[in-house]
Order: structure tokens, then C-alpha cells, then sequence
């Protein structure tokens, strides 16, 4: 048939309002319009019945989410409503200029289908599109558009299928679901990313009996789980990721005998038994998805029941456990996703049933295996290499120990292998990828393997993502990775590998955008500029690396060179996007260049350790979002520039260990968000600015130590309410120590949790807090443990009066140092309270009076120094107390007793072997062989101290922490003990001298 004259006319009005730049509707020439391209007409009356102009090419769009290919633009000319028996019109993934749909659309009588989804409209859609009460799909996904009120729905009778998926809906309010119930017919709802929120409500009345699918996917609905949802019978395929639902999952689910598809992931707090949901009837289950919610308990036997089961993801929630082995009956599985829960039990135990599959089906359905991030203990089974289908193989963070077997490289699918973060060892060879061939992802690292693999050969893959971080590598960098030339991510940190980068690595480097060799022995120069891709995370630190600082081509976002042996100056060209910025511990000096300022979105400036000179920049005002910054051990000078005081997203400044001069800046008030303060070791004066009292909640440490402060100590310091570590030693503050310093809030509570003190968080790379504490005499350095830290140091001042009774009430204090100052009074009786304390240093003062016995009851007092003070009478030298020698007592004229030699006035008349005793000076043979055992060992250990830590740091770094640590607790122990030893056999002596 011939089309209708009248509409061939409207047709070619319509197109001459298009614009179509691939000139697809060249054959709308012809007379017979039936005939061209995108029309369908009537076999009887010639009438067009369908327009359809789709643009076939959906994957070509620009940079603006354009379709590039294909794709019409222009006006809709009103000239198509007089195609009267239009039925079906489709104008999807268009570019319509961001033009509103034409209200005219309203107005098709017969319209059955309309799709306009990503066709290039925006701004309202017309409520008059609720006259289509012949409509039965209806597809309006799109970003741009946007609805306030559904009631316009209301006319669309006929509907079947609707799509508003991206529509913005967040005006809608809650009767939503009210108007979609009106109708009767609708089998699928996709509502996905409509910013629809609150709550979905009870209804009394479900008109929606027909419906199959229903999409509620990423919105933000904060409601509890509709329980009318389990009387539609209907309902094939439910979808509610990512929202706000909470409460139990109804069981009754599990009886609805269309079910096919639940997906109910990261919703975060939607909880049900796991014993209890799964052993429901799950007739025609096929997608099962609970990941990232509240989901508790152990999986029953009956989930191997569920035979149509292809995809089960139960991860990050709690299931708890050993998976049963009838889950080896799940034939058809093709997706098991377990990871983050805390399931235990061996591999083999809960997977032998896999045979029952292998038998029927050669080549097993199992795609993606990830079990990552449990418990699962034993070695890795032989029964990995039958599933033949296997893409993603994921093992990794449980307790798995064993060796890796050489049949997983029988795998030729396999694409992601990851068995990170356990306990297997054993040697890799190139058996282990033999037959890999479509490998990309590889994760081998925090494991003990060795990797002996030929520097001739080829792997049979190209990798993207490769980390053998804690492998042993070396001695020579991995001649294999010479055919990777499409590598993004490498990490061969820790890997025991020494000599250079050779040159083949950077002529194939230019796809990375990822590159961790630290830890290593890596020396020599490396290349500058680097051949990088842009944007690129780069960490050479803890290396051997000398020359000047390398540059990259591109822009940088992570650089960590600290602690290598790079000289120079910091390059002046330094990289426009840099977030991380680390350059310690290296022998740099000359200035700090302004254009590191030239990277506003800087999180972390670490320049410490190095030989830097001048001032700091008035450039760093520009990094608004730094939240560490690290200028010490420097020689740095000048005042310290106000501008530093407006970075108001700052955690931690160290500035310390320089020459600055001058006050502290009163802009550093609007440091709100400081955590650690540390100007120590500088040449600031002045008084303590009474507003650092005010306004710091989260300030843990501030440390002023060795300026020219003066004046009084501040009592509004005690508003510090979250301070661990004060330190205001050698300055020349004067007065009294304020009551009020016994109401530091965090300093009375016993810090038993650690937390790491991580700023500046980029991927998993970060600043670690450092701190330097003087503890018993010496500087300590504090990471790993310093949220551990609580005390006090006003050493070396000019402070007098009595030691306030409140401190005592500071029953967190780890240590307190108040030597090289004028105090006085007496100790109180109280300081028993102080319970944690392993660091007391009263020495150099004007304290009285008789030491109090209470001291004894500090078991974990480990440092004792009380010389050179006025005190009087007879040490306590009893319990705790026994363990500290003469020199914590020395320069006390009016004590006596032991350990000093000094005999107290009343020993003459006195029985009591309990009292202080005169030291004395014969010596028996026991006394002896003990003394020069004991002298012995200590020249066993000191030689044993210099041979086998060479020996552990040069096999693995994270053992030689391990090694000192023990160490240090060992020698500990001894010396207590041999201190105890002599200390009863002086009593012992002192009792038959006596007799």
C-alpha cells in the first residue's frame, strides 16, 4: 500500500525540522513514504502507524555525553500530530539540544509505544503525556528531565512497562507508589537513580497483582522492607541496591513462585537469619544478591537445593561458618561471592560436592570464585585447576597456608588471580602461569614467596594490575617484566630486589599509573623526566636512589621519594596536580620553591629531614585541602607565616627542629581541625596565647619544647579536652603549675585501643604521625603505638611552688617529667592513683619531705628519678620500689637506706631487717659466679645484638621490627630480674652482718 498523502506531508515537514548530519533519512524522497527508512504503515488502510528513529550507534559520544554517530538534533515540529494513526514513535539516544518534549505529544490518541529515553530532552516532563490512555510502554530515562508530581500517571491506563530511570523525582514526595498502584496492567517498574527518598508506605489496597519487575535501585529511600511486596505473585525480578532500607528481609520471599532475581545489596542495614532466609522454598531463584547488608548466621545445607542458582553474592555481611559441601550441587552457580564475613573451615570441606558437577559437566559453570576476607584456614586444593571456566579467583586475606599449586596455571580463562594477605610460601615458577594466557590481574603480595622464574622467559599474558608486594624478588629487577608493555598498577615493594631499574623498564612505562618499589635496596639514577601515564601514584622511598629529584612528563598525583640519598634542590617545575608530596630523609637544600603552592588540591607536604634553608613560601596558602604538613628537622628560618593559619582542613603541623623566630601566629586559631602541634626545638618567644585554650577539641599533642616561651603557664590549656602528650619543656615559664592542669580530660582516661594516626589518606598510602617523647633521659621516636601516648613534660623550666594534688587525678599519664625546675612541697600521698605511669621525673627540684610509700604500687613504673631534691628519711625501698638503684635517690642529703650508701639513724637499734642497711663490701663466691654470669651474657647479647640483626634486616624489614622489639622485652626482663637478684642479697648480707 501507498501511504496517506496527508501523511507523507506531515512526515516531510517533520524532517525538514531535523537536523542529520549522516543523512539517514535520505530515502524519505520517494512517493510511497511506507517505504522509508525509520516508517512502518498500515497493510490496509496505508495509514504510518510507527515512527522509528533510534540512533543505532548508542557506544559513539563525545566528552559531553553527546552521540557523536547517527544522531538527530534539531526542532520536533507540532506537523507530526497529524499522523493520526500513530502507534508507535521512538526518537532514544538522540541529541534534541536540551530542548523540552513537546507537549503536543499529549495529544497522540493511539500512541502504544514512546520512547524517549536519552534523546538529548531536559527540563520538565509534560503532565499532559497522562492523556495516552492507549500507552502501554512508556521510556523517558534521561538524565536532564525531571518530574515534582506523578498524579499524571494516573491516565495512563493501559501502561504495561515504565521507565523513568535517572528521571530526577526528588519532589515527588511519598505518594509515589499511591499513583503507579492505579495501574492495573503494569508489569514492569524501573525507577533506578530517581533521588526518590523517605519512606515507602503500608498499603491497604495492591492493585499492582500483574507486576514482574520492579527497579528501585540507587535512590536514597530510608524505609523498612514493604511487606505487601510478598503478595505479588507476580514478581519475577526484584532490585533495591544501594538505598537506605532497613529491618528484617521477609521470609516470605522465599515463596514467591516466580521469583527469579532478588537483589537487595548495600542497603547496610537490612538483616535476616542466613539459616533461616535460605532454607525457604527458592523454587526458580536464579540471581540471589544480599551483598553489603546485616545478613548473620551459617549457611543451611538446604541452599544446595536451590538448583537454578547462577549467581549467589552474600558478601560483606556476617555469615558465619563453615560453607556446607552441598553447595557442590549447585550446578548451574556461576558467580559465588562470600567475601567479608567470617567464614572458616578448609577449602576442600565445603566445595568436595564440586565433583558431582565436574562429573556431568566437564567443563564446570563456575565463573567467579571470591571467598577474600575470611578465616578459611589449610592449603589450596588440587580441585581449583577442574574448574576450566574460571575468570576470577579470588582467596585473598584468609589464613591459607601451604604452597600455591602449579595445576592453577591449567586454568586458560582465568583473568583475575588473587591469594594476597595469607600465609602460603613455597617457590612460583613459570609452571604457575603456563597456560594463563588471558591473566590480567595478578595478586601475590603479603605472602613468603619466592618467584624463581628465568630472566628469558615470555609470559604467555599481557597483565594490567600486577602486585608482588613482600615477595622475594631479587637480588636483580624481574627481567620477565620486559614483555608487559600494558602494565597500569605494579607494586614490588619489599621484594629484595637491589642494583638499578634497568633502561628496557622505562621505554614500556608510559601505561603506568601506579609504581611502588619501595622498601627495596634499589641505587642509582632514575630518569627525568619519567615516562609515566598522567596523573600517575609513584613511591620510590626507603631505596638507595641518588641524583636530583625525578620529574615526570605528565602530571603526578602521589610522589614519595623520602628516606634516599637525593641531593639538590626541590625542582622548581614540580607537578600541577600533586595530592601527596613526600621528600624526607634525603639530603636536599636550597629553598622551598613557591610553585609546590601551585597545586591547590595537596593533601600531604612532608619536606622533614632534609638540608632546606630560607622561609615557607606565602605560596602554601594556596593548599586549601592540606592535611599534614611536615617542615621539620630543617633550617628553616624567619617568622612563621600567618597564611599557614588559614589552611583550616590542617590535622598536623610539625615545624619543629628549625630556626623559626618570632610568636606563634593568632591565625593559628582557625586551626580547628589541628590534631598535632608540634614548634619544638625553634626560637619562638613569647607568652602562651591564652586562645590556644579555646577552640582546639581535637588537638592530641602540642609540643612548644625548647623555645623562649616565658610567662606563666596558661590554666586555659585544661579546655584541651583531647590532649594526650604536653610538652612545654626548656622554655622560661615561671609560677606555679595550675590546678586546673589535673582536669586535661583525655589525660584521665587509660588509653588501652590503638589507632593509627593516619592523615591525607590516598588509595592505601597515607602520612604516618611521628612524635619524638624524651623518655628516661632519652628521645624516643613514637609511630605505630602513639595513640598510646599520655603525658606531660614541663622539664628545664622555671616553675616553683607545690605540685598540685590534681595532677594526680591523671590517671591516664604514661609519663611525667617535671625535672630542672624549683618545685616544692611534698609528693602526694595520692600519686598511687597515677596506676599507668612508667616514666616519673622529679629530679633537680626543691621537693621535701619523706618519699611516700604509696610509690611502690606502681607496678608499671619503669623510670624512677627522684635525685637531687630535699628529700628526707628512709627510702621505701620496698615492692616496685626495689627495682631502682642509687642514682634515682642521688643528691638527696637527708635520705638513707638502700640502695644508697647511706645508713639511716635508727638501723643501730633496730632489728628489722626491713630497714635501710649500709651497702656492703665483702663479696662471696656466689655473689660472684652470678656477677660474672651475668657479665658474660651481656657480651654474649652484645655480640649476638650486632651479628643476627644484620642478619634478619637483611632478609625482611618487617622481621627486623619484629626481631628488636623481642629483643627489648627480653633484656628488660633480665635486667629486672638480676636487679631483684642483688637487691635481697644485699638485705640477706646486711641480716647476718647484723646477727
Amino acid at each position: 500500500m501507498n501511504c496517506l498523502k496527508s501523511d507523507r506531508e506531515a512526515l516531510i515537514d517533520f524532517k525538514n525540522g531535523l537536523h542529520d548530519p549522516e543523512n539517514w533519512l535520505s530515502s524519505w524522497k520517494a512517493s510511497n513514504c511506507c517505504q522509508w527508512r525509520g516508517i512502518s504503515c498500515e497493510n490496509t488502510t496505508g495509514a504510518v502507524i510507527a515512527v522509528d528513529l533510534h540512533n543505532p550507534h548508542l557506544q559513539d559520544f563525545d566528552s559531553s555525553g553527546r552521540y557523536e554517530l547517527g544522531s538527530f538534533s534539531g526542532e520536533i515540529r507540532p506537523s507530526l500530530t497529524k499522523l493520526k494513526s500513530l502507534r508507535h514513535l521512538d526518537l532514544s539516544f538522540n541529541t534534541f539540544d536540551d530542548n523540552p518534549i513537546p507537549e503536543f505529544f499529549g495529544s497522540f490518541k493511539n500512541l502504544q509505544y514512546l520512547n524517549l529515553s536519552n534523546a538529548g530532552f531536559s527540563g520538565p516532563v509534560p503532565p499532559n503525556l497522562g492523556n495516552l490512555s492507549s500507552l502501554q510502554y512508556l521510556d523517558l530515562e534521561s538524565l536532564s528531565l525531571l518530574v515534582d508530581n506523578l498524579a499524571w500517571v494516573k491516565g495512563l491506563v493501559s501502561l504495561k512497562h515504565l521507565v523513568m530511570n535517572e528521571v530526577d523525582l526528588s519532589e515527588v514526595g511519598s505518594d509515589w507508589i499511591k499513583s503507579l498502584t492505579k495501574l492495573p496492567f503494569l508489569t514492569e517498574l524501573h525507577l533506578s537513580d530517581c533521588s526518590l527518598s523517605g519512606t515507602i508506605p503500608p498499603l491497604i489496597c495492591v492493585n499492582l497483582t500483574s507486576l514482574v519487575v520492579l527497579d528501585l535501585s540507587y535512590n536514597k529511600l530510608n524505609s523498612k522492607m514493604p511487606n505487601w511486596l510478598v503478595n505479588v505473585t507476580s514478581l519475577v525480578a526484584f532490585d533495591i541496591t544501594l538505598n537506605n532500607f532497613f529491618g528484617r528481609i521477609p521470609l516470605g520471599f522465599s515463596n514467591l513462585p516466580n521469583l527469579q532475581s532478588l537483589i537487595l545489596s548495600s542497603n547496610y542495614n537490612l538483616t535476616a537469619s542466613c539459616y533461616q532466609l535460605l532454607r525457604g522454598r527458592w523454587e526458580k531463584i536464579r540471581v540471589l544478591d544480599l551483598g553489603g547488608n546485616k545478613v548473620h548466621g551459617n549457611l543451611p545445607a538446604s541452599i544446595g537445593n536451590m538448583t537454578f542458582l547462577t549467581y549467589l553474592n552474600l558478601g560483606s555481611n556476617n555469615v558465619e561458618g563453615e560453607i556446607p559441601s552441598s553447595i557442590g550441587k549447585l550446578c548451574n552457580l556461576m558467580h559465588f561471592l562470600m567475601s567479608g564475613n567470617n567464614l572458616t573451615g578448609t577449602l576442600p570441606e565445603f566445595l568436595e560436592g564440586i565433583e558431582n558437577c565436574l562429573s556431568k559437566r566437564p567443563l564446570a559453570s563456575l565463573l567467579n570464585l571470591d571467598l577474600s576476607q575470611n578465616h578459611l584456614v589449610g592449603k589450596l586444593p588440587q580441585w581449583l585447576s577442574q574448574l576450566k571456566s574460571l575468570v576470577v579467583l579470588s582467596l585473598a586475606r584468609n589464613e591459607l597456608n601451604g604452597t600455591l599449586p602449579e595445576s592453577l596455571g591449567q586454568l586458560p580463562d582465568l583473568s583475575y588471580l588473587d591469594v594476597s594477605s595469607n600465609n602460603l610460601m613455597g617457590i612460583v615458577t613459570e609452571t604457575h602461569f603456563s597456560k594463563l594466557g588471558k591473566l590480567n590481574l595478578l595478586y601475590l603480595s603479603s605472602n613468603s614467596f619466592t618467584v624463581n622464574i628465568s630472566s628469558s622467559w615470555v609470559p604467555p599474558f599481557q597483565l594490567w594490575y600486577l602486585d608482588m608486594h613482600s615477595c622475594h624478588l631479587g637480588p636483580s629487577f624481574p627481567a620477565w617484566l620486559k614483555s608487559q608493555k600494558q602494565v597500569i598498577t605494579l607494586d614490588f615493594s619489599d621484594a629484595n630486589i637491589s642494583g638499578s631499574i634497568p633502561n628496557w623498564f622505562w621505554e614500556h612505562s608510559s601505561s603506568l599509573l601506579w609504581l611502588n618499589v619501595s622498601y627495596n635496596l634499589l641505587e642509582g639514577r632514575l630518569p627525568s623526566p619519567l615516562n609515566l601515564a598522567s596523573n600517575a601514584v609513584v613511591d620510590f622511598s626507603s631505596n638507595l636512589f641518588k641524583g636530583s629529584i625525578p620529574l615526570s612528563a605528565g602530571k603526578i598525583y602521589f610522589l614519595d621519594v623520602s628516606k634516599n640519598k637525593f641531593s639538590g634542590i626541590i625542582p622548581d617545575n614540580i607537578s600541577g596536580s600533586l595530592v601527596f608530596l613526600s621528600i624526607s630523609g634525603n639530603q636536599i637544600n636550597g629553598e622551598i620553591p613557591a610553585s609546590i603552592g601551585n597545586n591547590p588540591g595537596l593533601q600531604v607536604i612532608d619536606l622533614s629531614n632534609n638540608n632546606l634553608t630560607g622561609s615557607i613560601p606565602s605560596s602554601f596558602a594556596n593548599c586549601f585541602y592540606i592535611k599534614a604538613l611536615d617542615l621539620s628537622n630543617n633550617n628553616l628560618s624567619g617568622k612563621i607565616p600567618a597564611i599557614i593559619g588559614y589552611l583550616s582542613l590542617l590535622q598536623t603541623l610539625h615545624l619543629n627542629d628549625n630556626k623559626f623566630s618570632g610568636v606563634i601566629p593568632s591565625s593559628f586559631q582557625n586551626l580547628a581541625s589541628l590534631e598535632t602541634l608540634d614548634l619544638g626545638n625553634n626560637r619562638l618567644i613569647g607568652r602562651i596565647p591564652p586562645w590556644i585554650g579555646k577552640g582546639f577539641e581535637r588537638l592530641r599533642i602540642l609540643s612548644l619544647r625548647a623555645n623562649s616561651f616565658s610567662g606563666e603557664l596558661p590554666p586555659v590549656l585544661s579546655n584541651l579536652s583531647s590532649i594526650q602528650v604536653l610538652d612545654l619543656a626548656r622554655n622560661q615559664f615561671h609560677g606555679g603549675i595550675p590546678a586546673s592542669f589535673g582536669y586535661f580530660k583525655a589525660l584521665k582516661q587509660k588509653q588501652i585501643i590503638n589507632h593509627y594516626l593516619l592523615y591525607g589518606m590516598y588509595g592505601t598510602t597515607y602520612y604516618k604521625e611521628n612524635f619524638v617523647v624524651t623518655l628516661k633521659d632519652q628521645s624516643q621516636s613514637f609511630s605505630k603505638i602513639l595513640s598510646l601516648l599520655v603525658g606531660i613534660d614541663l622539664s628545664g623550666n622555671n616553675l616553683s611552688g607545690d605540685l598540685p594534688r590534681e595532677i594526680t587525678k591523671l590517671s591516664g599519664l604514661v609519663f611525667l617529667n617535671l625535672s630542672r625546675n624549683h618545685i616544692s612541697g611534698h609528693i602526694p600521698e595520692s600519686i598511687s592513683k597515677l596506676e599507668q605511669l612508667s616514666s616519673l621525673d622529679l629530679s633537680s627540684n626543691k621537693f621535701s619531705g619523706a618519699i611516700p610509700r604509696t610509690l611502690a604500687s606502681l607496678s608499671f613504673l619503669g623510670f624512677l628519678n627522684l635525685s637531687n631534691n630535699n628529700f628526707s628519711g628512709r627510702i621505701p625501698y620496698t615492692d616496685h620500689m626495689s627495682t631502682f638503684d642509687a642514682p634515682s635517690f642521688a643528691g638527696n642529703t637527708g635520705l638513707c637506706g638502700i640502695p644508697l650508701d647511706v645508713k639511716c639513724p635508727s638501723d643501730d637499734d633496730d632489728d628489722d631487717p626491713e630497714k635501710g642497711l649500709t651497702t656492703p663490701k665483702a663479696n662471696t663466691s656466689g655473689d660472684s659466679f652470678v656477677d660474672k654470669w651475668f657479665c658474660l651474657s651481656i657480651g654474649l647479647g652484645f655480640a649476638a645484638g650486632i651479628l643476627v640483626p644484620y642478619l634478619v634486616i637483611t632478609m625482611k624489614g618487617s622481621w627486623s621490627v619484629a626481631y628488636f622489639d623481642a629483643v627489648e622485652r627480653v633484656f628488660d626482663r633480665i635486667l629486672y630480674l638480676w636487679l631483684k637478684y642483688r637487691t635481697r642479697q644485699q638485705r640477706n648480707r646486711g641480716s647476718n652482718q647484723r646477727r
